[in-house]
């Protein structure tokens, strides 16, 4: 579906469709009810084990850059926030008019928790 770059944590990872345990063994997951292009672009990851890909997301720094290739193209995006969110917040699951890019993650030893980190599209 698309490849995720995060050079500030050195990750360079597969996305693809859906977010359950199958697929995030192979790599990050996007959401099925956020856009993979236009608006809000919803990726998760896991934080351990074999395929830790967003193990390090909470290290983010605001301005940190993240690129997303999909068939339509190469959006960067610069990181606006990292937040420590309940695992029923969907908030950051919501339609956009910008283009934007928000990954969550669990929180390693408390599972009530998501790291959630949002960014938006580069001039």
């Amino acid at each position: 579906l698309a490849t995720l770059k995060i050079p500030a944590i050195g990750v360079n990872v597969k996305v693809y469709q859906g977010t359950d345990s199958n697929t995030l063994a192979k790599g990050a997951g996007h959401f099925e009810d956020s856009s993979i292009w236009d608006g809000n672009v919803a990726i998760a990851g896991h934080n351990r084990g074999a395929n830790c890909y967003f193990g390090r997301i909470h290290e983010l720094s605001i301005g940190d850059r993240i690129t997303l290739t999909t068939k339509l193209g190469t959006r960067t995006y610069a990181v606006t926030g990292v937040s420590k969110i309940g695992e029923t917040d969907r908030s950051g699951l919501a339609a956009s008019t910008e283009n934007t890019l928000t990954l969550y993650t669990c929180v390693r030893d408390q599972r009530a928790y998501r790291w959630c980190v949002t960014a938006v599209e580069m001039p």
